[in-house]
């Protein structure tokens, strides 16, 4: 009787674990297609999202039905309490994933409570496709610029350099015989509006009019950072000025 006691727990474990596998997929499918996270836990007691690698963890904690209401064909619950928060070790992370990480959470603060926008389960999938976009965004950014620190020297780009929520590029180039640092502002709504920028002045006559001039006809959108860099290295650093 044990052993036929211990079959019937095992099957039943067993068929527990598929029908959360699988649900798992249906939760997947059912938010939207375009997705920066995953599922690490989904009971009716709570939900653990994780984003970027595992660095970001949003738990949320469901409350009792809400009336007849279904979602994935089991009851809908109420959201009764929603944190996020960073896994991210900054001491050994680089400095580019530092950066990224502030301004997913510049986004998340701005947001203000969360809760209040995402009463029940029904509201889920938009909140986790608003976040979504802002993590992808975030993070090709940050590819951008692990990009730059590698090959910059492609583009005269002598360093880049990460400080909170700014970017510093060096540019250095004995062809127009220049050297300045041009320092972008970044943001969590990149790359959907113009980086506020300041230059810094080293050698030679380039400064703050000619780098303006150049950056000012680039257009928004994806790479928006790499654009401007390989604009001002095609329009000013390779021997002559030209400004489209």
């Amino acid at each position: 009787l044990r052993e036929m006691d211990s079959c019937l727990l095992a099957l039943e474990t067993g068929k527990w674990f598929r029908s959360q596998f699988e649900n798992f997929h249906l939760l997947k499918f059912f938010f939207c297609s375009f997705t920066e996270w995953e599922i690490s836990e989904w009971s009716d007691q709570q939900a653990v999202f994780t984003f970027l690698y595992d660095s970001i963890e949003l738990t949320i904690t469901f409350g009792p039905p809400v009336g007849g209401a279904v979602f994935n064909g089991n009851p809908c619950r109420k959201i009764v309490d929603m944190s996020f928060e960073s896994l991210l070790d900054e001491e050994k992370a680089p400095l580019s994933s530092c950066l990224v990480q502030r301004l997913i959470f510049q986004f998340i603060e701005s947001q203000g409570s969360w809760q209040t926008k995402c009463t029940t389960m029904h509201q889920l999938p938009q909140m986790l496709h608003e976040v979504s976009l802002v993590v992808n965004r975030c993070r090709l950014l940050g590819e951008e610029i692990e990009f730059l620190n590698r090959w910059g020297g492609k583009f005269n780009l002598l360093k880049t350099e990460v400080d909170n929520t700014k970017v510093k590029l060096l540019f250095s180039t004995s062809t127009v015989f220049a050297k300045f640092e041009v320092t972008f502002s970044l943001s969590a709504n990149y790359p959907s509006a113009p980086l506020p920028f300041t230059v810094q002045k080293r050698i030679g006559s380039l400064g703050h009019d000619e780098i303006s001039a150049v950056l000012s006809n680039v257009p928004l959108g994806t790479s928006y950072l790499m654009r401007m860099v390989k604009m001002i290295h095609h329009d000013l650093l390779q021997g002559s000025l030209i400004v489209h």
